[in-house]
């Protein structure tokens, strides 16, 4: 079973559409000349995470509880808003490495076949690609209530 398209508003939606927002930012300022090439807009034109939903199943044993799956590829240098999640979430780095900070931890970088936890409510802090060079993919494995919107902006 996939995920609901309607479950992934807030912040994955912004993601699945960041890289024609980038494009778009990238021929603006192209257009628009040197002035335009601000450190402000440097940050803007950084490469957007994207997310793709792998599944999402009721949880028999749990009643009123989803397990998701969902993911999340990062490519060199990219970057994610801050944001937080519905319910626990545990991620698990497929390739790469990246760069996370939740409320109250330190940043740290996970490596290839590292994974870490965020508990319900924490704001991300930082989630980014720890490399500039190379691309990271995560899988984030979700158990929030039925119908939980997975991601929401913190700003």
């Amino acid at each position: 079973m996939m995920i609901d398209s309607a479950r992934l508003t807030g912040f994955h939606r912004l993601l699945l559409r960041g890289s024609v927002g980038t494009a778009a930012v990238l021929a603006a300022a192209l257009a628009m000349g040197p002035a335009s090439w601000s450190p402000a807009f440097a940050q803007a034109a950084k490469p957007t995470v994207s997310v793709q939903p792998v599944t999402s199943v009721r949880l028999p044993d749990l009643p009123g509880k989803t397990l998701s799956m969902v993911r999340v590829s990062f490519p060199p240098g990219a970057v994610s808003d801050q944001h937080r999640h519905a319910g626990s979430v545990t991620a698990f780095i497929l390739s790469g490495s990246v760069r996370s900070q939740i409320t109250g931890g330190p940043a740290k970088v996970y490596h290839t076949g590292e994974s870490f936890f965020e508990p319900p409510g924490v704001v991300h802090l930082v989630a980014e690609n720890a490399s500039s060079t190379e691309p990271a993919e995560l899988l984030a494995v979700f158990v929030a209530d039925d119908g939980a919107t997975l991601t929401t902006s913190a700003q």
